[in-house]
């Protein structure tokens, strides 16, 4: 399952990004920001909803009205970054919508075994010498 969040759904501003470009770095605005509002969403039903706002990553990035804020500033064009932020998005609701794995039980190997029982009897012989040494004459 690939989900694309509607072009309606959120809105990109500009700022002006930091970093290295020169001069152009003072002059024009190419960092982009993206303001999503994941609870008046209507691209997600509320199981999803609850799977954004729980998958870490993104919980910080959530502020108290609910609304998603990322930004971009990687490069020096406006429309990549808007292109690289929008991508972004669309990785972490995908990344946060995909149910974990199940963990596998495993059983122990024989060699781990039987080298722990190994090392125990070590241990106590190590133990037993230590004992205090009785004289029955």
């Amino acid at each position: 399952m690939h989900i694309m969040i509607p072009k309606s759904e959120y809105f990109i501003t500009y700022a002006r990004s930091g970093g290295a470009g020169g001069q152009n770095v003072n002059k024009v605005e190419t960092k982009a920001v993206l303001h999503w509002n994941v609870r008046g969403s209507k691209a997600l039903n509320g199981k999803q909803k609850g799977m954004i706002f729980a998958y870490a990553p993104l919980a910080n990035r959530i502020n108290d009205t609910g609304e998603i804020v990322l930004y971009e500033q990687s490069e020096r064009s406006q429309g990549q970054n808007k292109s690289l932020l929008v991508e972004k998005l669309n990785r972490f609701v995908n990344k946060a919508l995909t149910p974990p794995a199940e963990r596998m039980p495993t059983k122990v190997p024989r060699s781990s075994r039987e080298s722990r029982i190994q090392n125990k009897k070590v241990v106590g012989e190590k133990k037993a010498g230590r004992k205090k040494v009785h004289d029955f004459e």
